[in-house]
């Protein structure tokens, strides 16, 4: 097991959450789709490893891998149109894994 966490790279992992305003915002619907469609290019540049809607009515709107530290991910997640209105929010930590490492099928 040591030898193995010697192969552990760091990634960042990003907790995204309804805003409360959320529901005044207008054109939510279409602003999220802008999101998620920028999610999608950030997955086709190798930039947004793992992408977990999640839709349970908690507060928590997803949870996201980047290959990217922490300043990047930042820039990335403040320049998000659906930050940008105000629909969500996030948390960024730091985190450790496997290259390689996937979701099974």
């Amino acid at each position: 097991m040591k030898e193995m966490l010697t192969t552990t790279k760091g990634y960042t992992v990003v907790i995204l959450k309804s805003a409360p305003n959320r529901s005044q915002v207008e054109g939510a619907d279409r602003i999220v789709w802008e999101h998620g469609r920028n999610n999608f290019r950030l997955r086709a540049e190798g930039i947004l490893s793992i992408v977990c809607p999640i839709m349970d009515g908690s507060g928590i709107s997803g949870i996201s891998i980047f290959n990217a530290p922490e300043e990047e991910v930042k820039t990335i997640m403040d320049a998000d149109p659906g930050v940008q209105a105000g629909i969500f929010t996030y948390e960024i930590h730091p985190c450790r894994s496997f290259p390689g490492d996937r979701l099974p099928e």
